[in-house]
């Protein structure tokens, strides 16, 4: 938290669910749903969420039942909304078969909208508004509304937008949400708009919902809290229609660092649940995407883990902690000493000058060639470079045979050294890697009675050019024991690649076990 004064509490609408299904493939689960749903108002700490549209299907009534359900019993049912149209009682309806008790009623921000697309007068369209609401009032739900297009509206006839607040502002609706429905304002304009809606009605509470179609969602999210906007719109990792909406973690840091405006949200927990949307949705997280992507706390310049060395000098107030995260310092042709003592510091290896020196020019060389080079491949070229056993293999592999044949399962005959004692397995499994893994883990969970690492994730890259003789590089992220790390094997075939990465690991856990 920073220690300048807060100067007040913004509100945060998460709409993942609704405007982030929007995303071109991207379709949600009935219980990918209610579990994102549960995340964001028991772990992240959002205010709202908003959970799908009226009258688009079955699949989405179950999904909206479904939450509100579990809303209801958990007590905050006001707290689930549920995007709905001026059609009379029939989005009112929808909403309430399914139990909920907010709808976002999608009105026409701007006259283009009200007069090409409904073809209809804005006293026409306004008391279509009213109708709505008093009836959905009627049935005991709440009414929040959007100005859909308002960001043209008052660009193209702010009087428009404005008369129809003024129409509407006794009708009990409690928040007016504020779109840039096309994602084409910049942060003055921003500012100027959002200034004009709160200085004229200073009694109603505004939302602002952006769109990043000139990358300038954060920025407008910035103006509208400056200008006094009293809650914001956000979606895990920028999912959205088009280019997307302003991401929750953006949001966050922004409003608390920038204007030191104060939210409910968990910073700790923005990380789990972004990586949890990334899984369900199919859309992975871009490594530099701000806060979340897996290389934005990682310095890869050695000028920087020198000046970390010294009071922090390339350090902000992003620090990973706050998001349950930790600084990584990256090897490769840029890194320096400074970075490569803050590995070794990690792995509890200490080395001379001398051999400080080959080892850094052995990384530069590797990073040179483009190569990857993770933390745990350090013990490695460390024996390579300084050509004596600073690490001595207690897990080596004797031998192994991988069989695939049509029509049956792939099959694995492996033989092992483990600390001087041989052991042999055999498997089949759903590929060739997958039967020696699983030979593995009969070796050590039954035989052994030991346990197993879980593979989380497998990446596999060639040089560019796709030739079939190029070497192929794979990557493994294991977690043992609540650590998560990554080892690396490169190979001319895949299947040896990601075997000489796994050998790495078992090497690790002996270590682990010292």
């Amino acid at each position: 938290m920073s220690t300048e004064e807060v100067t007040r509490r913004m509100e945060i609408m998460d709409t993942t669910l609704r405007d982030g299904e929007q995303t071109s493939g991207v379709t949600f689960l009935p219980h990918e749903k209610l579990s994102i749903a549960r995340l964001l108002l028991e772990e992240v700490g959002v205010d709202r969420v908003e959970v799908g549209s009226a009258r688009v299907s079955e699949g989405e009534m179950e999904c909206v039942r479904g939450i509100c359900t579990w809303a209801a019993q958990t007590g905050c049912l006001d707290r689930i909304e549920v995007l709905g149209f001026v059609d009379g009682q029939q989005s009112v309806d929808w909403i309430e078969a399914c139990g909920g008790r907010v709808i976002n009623l999608l009105a026409k921000g701007s006259l283009r909208h009200c007069t090409g697309q409904l073809r209809k007068t804005p006293a026409e369209h306004i008391h279509d508004i009213r109708e709505t609401v008093r009836y959905a009032t009627e049935r005991g739900i709440a009414v929040n509304i959007y100005l859909e297009d308002w960001s043209s509206g008052m660009k193209d006839n702010a009087d428009y937008a404005l008369e129809l607040v003024e129409a509407l502002k006794d009708e009990g609706i409690r928040r007016f949400m504020l779109p840039d429905t096309l994602g084409i304002l910049n942060p003055a304009q921003t500012s100027d708009f959002v200034s004009r809606m709160t200085e004229r009605f200073p009694t109603l509470h505004f939302d602002f919902h952006a769109h990043n179609d000139y990358d300038l969602a954060v920025g407008n999210v910035f103006a509208a809290a400056a200008a006094g906007i009293h809650g914001i719109h956000t979606c895990i990792n920028g999912l959205g229609e088009r280019a997307g909406n302003a991401p929750l973690a953006s949001v966050q840091a922004v409003l608390e660092d920038q204007l030191h405006i104060l939210t409910g949200i968990h910073e700790e927990r923005l990380v789990d649940v972004s990586r949890i949307v990334e899984s369900y949705s199919g859309i992975a997280i871009p490594p530099n995407r701000p806060i979340i992507g897996e290389n934005v706390f990682t310095q890869v310049a050695g000028v920087h883990a020198d000046g970390d060395n010294k009071m922090g000098l390339y350090c902000n107030d992003l620090l990973p902690e706050r998001f349950g995260r930790k600084r990584e310092y990256a090897l490769g042709k840029t890194s320096g000493k400074a970075n490569i003592r803050k590995n070794l510091d990690e792995l509890g290896l200490v080395l001379g000058e001398e051999a400080m020196r080959k080892v850094t020019d052995r990384i530069i060389e590797l990073g040179d060639k483009k190569e990857v080079v993770t933390q745990e491949d350090l013990p490695y070229i460390i024996s390579d470079v300084l050509k004596h056993s600073v690490k001595d293999d207690k897990v080596t592999l004797i031998g192994y045979n991988v069989a695939l044949s049509k029509g049956l399962k792939p099959t694995c005959a492996l033989k092992l050294n483990i600390d001087g004692q041989v052991f042999e397995e055999n498997s089949s499994g759903d590929g060739q890697y997958d039967a020696f893994v699983r030979a593995l883990r009969k070796i050590y969970k039954v035989t052994l009675q030991r346990k197993f690492p879980m593979l989380t994730n497998y990446a596999v890259s060639i040089p560019p050019g796709g030739r079939t003789d190029a070497f192929v590089q794979t990557i493994i992220t294991w977690e043992y024991e609540g650590r998560v790390f990554k080892t690396r094997g490169l190979d001319g075939d895949q299947t040896e690649a990601a075997i000489k990465a796994t050998m790495k690991m078992l090497n690790i856990l002996e270590g682990l076990g010292d």
